[in-house]
């Protein structure tokens, strides 16, 4: 329980200050309903309730499956063994990932069913496991570099982007932000922490690292190749008035079913892949397999509060925001995205996961404290530039992704 507690404490640390934000604004500028903000209220508590028992279960399951399953990845001498079993891992646990889910069905919802909430989960969870098998083989071997194997990847999409509408541009990047999410980041740093310790050497602590950066790739990678092959490239939905669900308890509740399903298909392909090995090979004993089986009780558990809040409470908030401002300003929708962006990093699990992580195997010379900030002023300073991109329709995205990442690559040899 002081596990949980510990997560509890660092979700409110985090939370509190995108709550303040938002009721400042609903006090001052933006004129919500009473309903909307009070189902904001429940629905910010909510979070609070999944997000602390969803971080607890992946500390109690997803960190030992994943070391478990690096372990078997990196005693195995079959190329051909280490190589599916990489891509089912980094596949299985994308399908589950939370902010994968939730960009799923925005997709689907502003495309007006054009594009399937499910089928671009798949896709994007397909090159996730085609990417964590590359880049797996990549840190056994230690070769190419990271630098030159990034450099190569985002070589392929810059040629790739040519033959891409901007709409397609866009959802592969945020497909590739969304699959770095709350349990997709904490298991893939498990994988190669794991293997960088299994296999040793004087590179082990660089090994530690930069597999979830290999797997960010892998979704705009599959979104880019979806898109050429298709031949499709304009998504428009039906542009009508957005209508906001009414009451305060009875949107949550009527989410609650649909969610719990969703999420438990989203979790059951790993659990089932790690039961068939821990038959076979891992045989632990019973009182870690009963910490393993709880952990992912308590992940189902906050994956589905977790949802339920963000899609009965966050999302009508944030559309309200986002609408008003808009309609007063479009240098107060900047600066609002700006500041947005520089408190919205501080919620993000992953963010925590990786800090802490890095300040462990840096022996403290990098602290949490610097890649939170570092992070927080990098999303502010990107979600203020798609502030200008929606403001002034001429600017177009590739005007900041392409630069972007290829100024990134150059420092990568730096």
């Amino acid at each position: 329980m002081n596990l949980l507690f510990e997560k509890a404490k660092e979700v409110t640390r985090t939370l509190l200050p995108v709550v303040i934000l938002v009721l400042l604004l609903c006090f001052t500028i933006v004129d919500v309903e009473t309903d909307v903000f009070i189902r904001f209220i429940v629905g910010s508590v909510l979070l609070l309730i999944g997000l602390s028992i969803f971080l607890w279960g992946v500390d109690l399951a997803m960190n030992p499956i994943g070391e478990n399953m690096s372990h078997e990845i990196a005693t195995s001498r079959s190329p051909y063994k280490i190589a599916i079993l990489s891509f089912f891992l980094g596949f299985l646990i994308t399908v589950a990932e939370p902010d994968l889910l939730i960009l799923g069905s925005q997709i689907e919802e502003s495309s007006g069913g054009t594009l399937n909430a499910s089928i671009i989960v798949y896709l994007v969870s397909i090159g996730v496991g085609i990417m964590v098998s590359l880049g797996v083989f990549r840190l056994l071997r230690d070769k190419p570099p990271y630098n030159v194997f990034m450099a190569i990847a985002y070589g392929i999409f810059f040629v790739l982007a040519f033959f891409v509408s901007e709409e397609f541009l866009a959802i592969s990047f945020d497909a590739s932000g969304a699959t770095t999410g709350a349990l997709t980041t904490p298991f893939v740093l498990a994988i190669s922490l794991g293997l960088s310790k299994v296999k040793g050497g004087k590179n082990s602590e660089e090994n530690s690292f930069g597999l979830v950066g290999v797997m960010s790739a892998g979704p705009i990678l599959a979104v880019m190749l979806m898109s050429i092959i298709s031949g499709q490239k304009n998504i428009q939905g039906d542009v009508g008035e957005y209508v906001f669900a009414e009451g305060v308890f009875g949107p949550i509740i009527k989410a609650i079913p649909a969610i719990f399903m969703e999420s438990l298909i989203a979790l059951l392909p790993i659990t089932i892949l790690f039961i068939i090995f821990n038959f076979r090979k891992f045989k632990l004993a019973k009182d870690d397999l009963s910490g393993i089986i709880k952990g992912l009780l308590y992940t189902l558990l906050g994956l589905t509060i977790f949802l339920t809040a963000v899609n009965s409470g966050f999302m009508d908030m944030g559309r309200i925001i986002g609408m008003e401002i808009a309609k007063m300003s479009n240098w107060l929708l900047i600066f609002i995205g700006f500041l947005m962006g520089l408190i919205v990093v501080l919620v993000e699990p992953a963010v925590h996961v990786l800090g802490e992580q890095i300040e462990e195997v840096t022996s403290g010379h990098i602290p949490v404290k610097l890649i939170r900030m570092t992070l927080s002023i990098g999303v502010g300073i990107a979600i203020a530039l798609s502030m200008v991109r929606i403001v002034v329709p001429e600017v177009k995205l590739w005007y900041f992704l392409l630069p972007g990442f290829a100024t990134a690559i150059w420092l990568s040899f730096r």
